[in-house]
């Protein structure tokens, strides 16, 4: 079979087609410009279920055989070749409607095998084919069905399954826009951001990561989890999510090297989840905290309180802790957190006298050093905050602001202390982010010939 792509007029003309130098066939190819046809379309079906589409014809066909076929890589196979037949399977068939000049194809029970591209046309005669439309079959195989409900205002981890296909590009889409917008990382084994979610590749396991940074109510609905087996088949978990009632909010304070306990509730059927927060605003994993679980609070006893005790807390510990119930479905894990834990480091307090200079200094974590830092008083603002860019060293009337990248170490040295010096101050990293407080306590010299008092102010 001779089969001719995307046929133009240079292609008209003159044919011998010869086998074996026994006998020849002499044809001559007219190609004519048709404008009712040469359609391609795309066609999505899940598995299991049946396939139709619809194809255009000349009238000038209109009492000529109808073919449909399907494109392999290096050539094409008939499937049926004449109106109304069916073949071995009886699962293809044609039906011609010669009052509108189209036929339609029928392909029930259809499984991933039949993805592909198929090719509508005519048999004019015992040897030619005329080619008019092209069809993009998709496959939709769904592997199951998972219900999950996340909190308002609170962050979602969906760990999608796919074990057999490692390598294969990975997706996450809501049904409601008709899977058009379908978010994957771009890159593999790193995390990504597409949008309001996060996503992660890990082709070691075949498992597609995807973390709502923020749920809101527009998040809720059904969502297809899946991977392109190849370009014409796709697997997928549909998953149905429910958005419900706002996060619970608490604030931790723990002083440098000291120990801090962090609690958290969740349903009795579920497996606890804590992580904190990078500076990404992804949850990762608590490795090396101790877990340890408490008597149940409610009095139906429906749920549990456990706890996170963090001992020798530096600054590394400081920062944004969640907790939530993590829950176990054949093909994923979706982990809702439902509990924000904010928890702040305390330093001990500088104590100084008017007129004199103070040092407010502010430990960090290495993995900051080429970030920007703050030093803020009071509730802190983003209009009150001083802040280090890139420089290492700026001053603002009194205040002198140095990073020693060196020692993962800046400071706000303040000079000729007055009373209203005094105060709460909060050492603060990029994305506006108070880690860290102490409280300047200024002594002030009252009274006449000599005579002096002291008098603490402590703005809270």
């Amino acid at each position: 079979m001779i089969f001719i792509r995307e046929l133009n007029q240079q292609d008209a003309g003159r044919y011998r087609i010869r086998v074996l130098d026994k006998w020849y066939i002499d044809m001559t190819l007219n190609v004519n410009k048709d404008l009712c046809c040469k359609v391609s379309k795309k066609v999505m079906v899940n598995s299991g279920q049946t396939a139709t589409f619809s194809c255009e014809y000349s009238q000038n066909h209109i009492n000529d055989a109808k073919v449909i076929f399907k494109e392999r890589q290096n050539c094409i196979e008939e499937l049926i070749h004449a109106t109304g037949t069916l073949n071995e399977e009886g699962r293809f068939s044609i039906s011609d409607d010669r009052h509108k000049n189209l036929f339609s194809v029928r392909i029930s029970a259809v499984t991933p095998d039949d993805g592909g591209v198929y090719l509508c046309g005519v048999w004019i005669n015992r040897l030619f084919y005329s080619i008019s439309d092209k069809v993009h079959l998709h496959i939709m195989a769904k592997v199951g069905v998972s219900r999950m409900t996340g909190y308002s205002g609170g962050r979602m981890m969906i760990k999608c399954e796919h074990p057999q296909y490692k390598t294969k590009l990975k997706y996450i889409c809501k049904e409601s826009d008709g899977c058009s917008e379908r978010k994957n990382p771009g890159v593999q084994d790193k995390w990504m951001e597409n949008g309001d979610v996060s996503l992660y590749d890990d082709t070691r396991a075949g498992v597609l990561m995807v973390f709502f940074r923020e749920l809101k109510a527009a998040d809720a609905g059904t969502y297809r989890c899946g991977v392109n087996v190849s370009h014409y088949t796709e697997s997928f978990t549909e998953l149905q999510l429910n958005i419900t009632d706002d996060v619970t909010f608490v604030t931790e304070s723990a002083h440098l090297g000291g120990e801090v306990n962090i609690t958290c509730q969740i349903p009795e059927e579920h497996k606890v989840h804590y992580c904190k927060e990078d500076d990404n605003h992804i949850c990762q994993n608590i490795s090396t905290s101790t877990v340890t679980e408490m008597n149940g609070s409610s009095e139906r006893n429906e749920e549990r309180v456990f706890t996170v005790s963090i001992s020798n807390v530096s600054v590394r510990d400081a920062g944004v802790y969640w907790c939530g119930a993590e829950t176990r479905d054949t093909h994923l894990t979706f982990i809702s957190l439902t509990t924000k834990i904010q928890l702040n480091l305390i330093m001990a307090p500088v104590v100084r006298r008017e007129g004199e200079s103070a040092e407010i200094i502010c430990p960090y974590d290495s993995i900051y050093k080429s970030k920007s830092k703050s030093l803020c008083k009071g509730k802190c603002s983003t209009r009150d905050r001083n802040t280090l860019n890139e420089e290492k060293e700026t001053k603002t009337d009194r205040l002198t602001l140095n990073d020693d990248a060196t020692a993962s170490v800046f400071t706000g040295t303040i000079t000729g202390l007055t009373a209203e010096d005094a105060g709460k101050y909060w050492c603060a990293l990029e994305r506006d982010v108070n880690y860290l407080y102490t409280h300047l306590i200024v002594i002030m010299n009252e009274g006449e010939e000599g005579l002096s008092s002291e008098y603490v102010k402590l703005w809270l």
